[in-house]
């Protein structure tokens, strides 16, 4: 009969660390100062404990395609960790490059098929281009959680499986006005949670042809 008690106290332990560990979801407004949608916007929540990205996570496939002389998608946002493909899927060659400090890279000049890969280990942001073409731009977003994503052409973006814990969310975007190109608040993720409506100044939209 002991061991019957001390089973099902175990078991009701157990239940409530989960039901604590994961609360809900947590829908994301991202609007311009004239309330047009804002896409290509990075949205992240970090727990103030903090939160490693899990390794099925790092595991994902990610590209960043060349495809009709631009880079697609815009945005792209990965964990710390991640591997990321290169893939030109384009007519003309491209040599990729990036002169962000976070992690300065190149590829040099390859055709339609091929691919390279780099690994992304540090949090920020990696700008990229194209040495033979100039109008070619794009950004990697590497985040250090796993609770993140990016806005669609509505602004709109859902964070789910949150846990329920106070934390800072977060909005960035390369557009975006001020040194950091970002918005941030504290929140505290509760079982239902209202949306969050961000409203930030921008330079420029993304462009039209850049894929989602």
């Amino acid at each position: 009969m002991k061991n019957v008690f001390v089973s099902a106290t175990c078991l009701l332990a157990g239940l409530f660390a989960a039901s604590a560990t994961l609360a809900g979801d947590l829908s994301v407004i991202v609007n311009d100062a004239a309330g047009k949608p804002v896409s290509f916007a990075v949205v992240t929540f970090t727990p103030n404990g903090g939160a490693a990205p899990s390794a099925a996570d790092k595991a994902r496939s990610f590209t960043m395609a060349q495809r009709n002389v631009q880079f697609a998608p815009y945005v792209l946002a990965v964990p710390v960790g991640a591997t990321v493909n290169f893939p030109n899927e384009d007519r003309v060659n491209h040599h990729v490059y990036s002169f962000s400090p976070v992690q300065p890279f190149q590829f040099p000049l390859y055709g339609k098929g091929k691919t390279h890969t780099m690994t992304f280990g540090h949090e920020g942001t990696i700008a990229l281009g194209c040495n033979i073409h100039d109008s070619m731009s794009a950004y990697i977003r590497v985040v250090n959680t796993p609770y993140y994503a990016t806005t669609d052409a509505s602004g709109r973006v859902t964070l789910k499986g949150l846990p329920e814990v106070a934390g800072n969310l977060m909005v960035w975007q390369p557009m975006m006005d001020g040194a950091s190109h970002a918005s941030a608040r504290a929140v505290t993720i509760a079982k239902a949670n209202a949306p969050q409506a961000f409203s930030v100044k921008v330079h420029q939209m993304a462009p039209m042809n850049s894929a989602y």
